[in-house]
């Protein structure tokens, strides 16, 4: 099975339930989430503005979700009717997407990407991922330390807009990838290495400019002090 194949058969498998949802504290599916018309929702934040200080500023989270990421489900829904992606979940529309389709990738890239995002952090979060995904960081990259210089590295690199990602690959194992704007993993007629996304850190400026200025290395450092690792893990295949 080649990549490309892997992802799509991958984004069927999600739709169908047998591989872990992104989910809410609550339990309830929130990446995607579509209203009884059919169009896509901004979910809730899992947290209150100001769980996250001092790694993530109250006003900062409230501009972030409540103007970038509703900004992105409005022009979504906006370009959708009358699209080859109406009607479809927002995991088959990143696969999808390719070169010319420039509206639904960057806004249901957006959509996808803060969904996981707000989904990966939570108050009293850090420290070290455990089970599971601790064997599987080791197995990839010796250790976590050795993976968070990787992480970190990709987020710092990535020049102007995007995201750092952590993927697992076809075969199960896990890599270390960044992506420009609003593209992420999934996207696999677009990305050179695409995968499952498990872990996102959005690196543009509006994600940390008013606490941070433009000490990004600071930002990435602090967001690992957030980090739902155990979010992360049930992402897993």
């Amino acid at each position: 099975m080649d990549k490309r194949t892997f992802i799509k058969t991958s984004s069927v498998i999600m739709a169908a339930g047998a591989l872990s949802p992104l989910v809410s504290c609550k339990g309830e599916t929130s990446n995607g989430t579509k209203s009884e018309d059919g169009s896509f929702e901004l979910p809730a934040l899992p947290f209150a503005f100001d769980a996250l200080v001092p790694n993530i500023d109250a006003l900062t989270m409230e501009i972030h979700h409540g103007k970038h990421h509703a900004g992105y489900v409005n022009k979504l829904n906006a370009a959708l009717p009358g699209s080859r992606f109406e009607g479809l979940s927002l995991e088959a529309i990143c696969v999808g997407v390719g070169e010319g389709d420039t509206s639904i990738r960057n806004n249901g890239g957006g959509h996808f990407n803060h969904s996981l995002f707000w989904q990966s952090m939570a108050p009293g979060g850090g420290g070290n991922p455990s089970g599971n995904l601790s064997d599987a960081i080791n197995a990839a990259f010796g250790s976590f330390e050795s993976f968070k210089k990787v992480f970190s590295d990709a987020a710092a690199g990535r020049f102007g807009s995007g995201w750092a990602w952590l993927c697992q690959n076809e075969s199960g194992g896990l890599f270390v990838c960044s992506t420009p704007n609003q593209d992420n993993p999934l996207m696999s007629q677009l990305v050179g290495d695409p995968g499952k996304p498990l872990l996102g850190l959005d690196v543009w400026e509006h994600a940390y400019y008013l606490n941070y200025q433009n000490r990004r290395g600071d930002y990435i450092a602090n967001f690992f002090n957030v980090v739902d690792w155990s979010a992360v893990e049930d992402r897993m295949a």
